[in-house]
């Protein structure tokens, strides 16, 4: 017998901030990157400030309370036009869980915020070698060849 994990979704709010601490947590160890994640988690009024914002926009997927995957994405105001752009700033699903359709649940979710806050688009970006996610990506959107360029900001 194969058993079926129930997995429920919640768009963060200022009270879930518990969610958040646990959504940082599956970031850091699903990108292999525990430092940048764990090592200066903001404080709970920092989180709170946070999730209480426009501009900001977070999602986790759960299993028994754990946080099993997520998304982080930003709410662009557009200038030329009363309308906004929604950026996925990171997405990701614990080893264990994925191929279960968690990162489409999430991305299907945020489709439907990104309605309720008049955005036209929403936006990700994928590392070349990341083949699992360009798959996800083209098959729920159009694929732009662009470039990126990082300019490092020194104090």
């Amino acid at each position: 017998m194969i058993a079926v994990m129930a997995y429920s979704y919640h768009s963060l709010t200022p009270v879930d901030v518990p969610l958040m601490k646990g959504l940082l947590k599956m970031f850091g160890n699903a990108f292999n990157d525990v430092t940048t994640y764990q090592n200066e988690v903001p404080d709970d009024g920092y989180l709170r400030s946070l999730l209480a914002t426009r501009h900001f926009i977070a999602l986790a997927a759960t299993a028994d309370a754990e946080v099993v995957g997520g998304l982080a994405a930003y709410v662009l105001d557009k200038f030329e036009r009363d309308r906004r752009e929604i950026y996925i700033y990171d997405l990701a699903v614990a080893e264990e869980h994925r191929r279960r359709g968690i990162a489409t649940m999430l991305i299907r979710r945020l489709i439907d915020i990104a309605r309720e806050r008049r955005a036209y688009v929403i936006f990700v970006q994928a590392d070349a070698e990341d083949n699992p996610a360009i798959k996800l990506y083209e098959s729920l959107g159009t694929k732009q060849e662009v470039y990126q360029f990082d300019i490092g900001v020194t104090r």
